[in-house]
C-alpha cells in the first residue's frame, strides 16, 4: 500500500496548501446546525477534490465526508473516511490550527491515516502496523505520567448539553496534569499525543470524521484510544473519544461516564 499511501499524501498536501493563503476578502460563511457549527465553500469544495483524487487512487473504495450527503458507512469494505477542514472555525477565523484529515478503514479497520497541517507544514500518517510519522520522523507517544503531562480536550461545540460537564472533567484534569489546552482541531490534537507533545485528549462527542485518522495515528506512536467508557470507537456513529500514552493510569485518567 505504499504507492497508494504516497499518492493520498500529494493529494492531501495539495489541498492543505489551496487553503492556506486563500483570499479572505471572498471568504463566504454559513451555519449548519448551529451558529457554532460553520462551513465555508472551501469545506466543500476541497472534500469533493478529496472524493475524486481518493476515488482516482482507489476506485473500489467508498467516501464518507464531513460535508453533504455521502456514501453511509458499513462494516464491510473500503470507506475514505475524510474530513475536509478539521478547525472550520479556526479556519474562518485565520487561526492557524486546521488540517486536512482522511482515514482509510477497510472491514472495520483503520489501515491509513493521513493529517495535513498547511500552517505548520506538518505530514502525519501512519499504516497499521508500521507506525506513525510526521515529516519522515517516527513518532511514539509521550513516557510521562500524567501528572507531568498536558491535557489537551475539545468541548462539543455543537451540544451545548455536554458543556457543563466537558469544563467539569478539564477542571479535574487541570488540577492532576501541568496545564491543559483546547486548540479547535481534534484531529491536530491527536497528532499532539502521538507525537508525544501532550499526554492525554478527551472529547464528549466527535464523528468519525474527526477522530478516524487521528486515532490511528494514536495506536500506532503505542498509545491507547477508547471512548471514555473505555469502548472501541465506533466509525457508523459519533462518540467520545479519549485518547492517551500509556503512564496516564487508565482509572484515575478515565472521565466518569458521560
Amino acid at each position: 500500500m505504499k504507492a497508494e499511501l504516497e499518492s493520498i499524501c500529494r493529494l492531501v498536501r495539495d489541498c492543505g496548501m489551496s487553503i492556506k493563503d486563500i483570499d479572505r476578502g471572498h471568504l463566504h460563511v454559513d451555519a449548519k446546525s448551529s451558529r457554532t457549527d460553520l462551513v465555508t465553500q472551501y469545506d466543500k469544495e476541497v472534500q469533493e477534490r478529496l472524493r475524486k483524487g481518493l476515488l482516482e487512487i482507489m476506485p473500489d473504495a467508498h467516501f464518507v465526508g464531513e460535508e453533504g450527503t455521502t456514501q453511509t458507512f458499513a462494516p464491510a469494505g473500503k470507506f475514505f473516511i475524510v474530513d475536509p477542514i478539521d478547525g472550520t472555525t479556526n479556519f474562518v477565523k485565520d487561526y492557524h490550527f486546521s488540517c486536512i484529515s482522511v482515514a482509510l478503514v477497510i472491514d472495520n479497520a483503520a489501515e491509513l491515516g493521513v493529517i495535513y497541517n498547511p500552517y505548520a507544514d506538518e505530514m502525519f500518517w501512519a499504516q497499521r502496523g508500521h507506525g506513525a510519522f510526521c515529516n519522515g520522523k517516527r513518532l511514539h507517544v509521550s513516557n510521562e505520567p500524567l501528572e507531568n503531562g498536558i491535557v489537551v480536550f475539545g468541548t462539543a461545540p455543537y451540544h451545548e448539553e455536554l458543556s457543563e460537564k466537558t469544563f467539569q472533567l478539564a477542571y479535574g484534569y487541570f488540577k492532576k496534569a501541568l496545564d491543559i489546552r483546547r486548540s479547535g482541531s481534534a484531529a491536530l490534537d491527536l497528532c499532539t499525543i502521538a507525537a508525544g507533545r501532550a499526554e492525554l485528549f478527551f472529547e464528549l462527542f466527535l464523528s468519525p470524521w474527526d477522530f478516524a485518522a487521528g486515532a490511528l495515528m494514536v495506536t500506532e506512536a503505542g498509545g491507547l484510544v477508547t471512548d471514555c467508557d473505555g469502548r472501541p470507537l465506533a466509525y457508523d456513529r459519533p462518540c467520545s473519544v479519549l485518547a492517551r500514552n500509556r503512564l496516564s493510569d487508565p482509572i484515575t485518567a478515565r472521565p466518569a461516564s458521560i
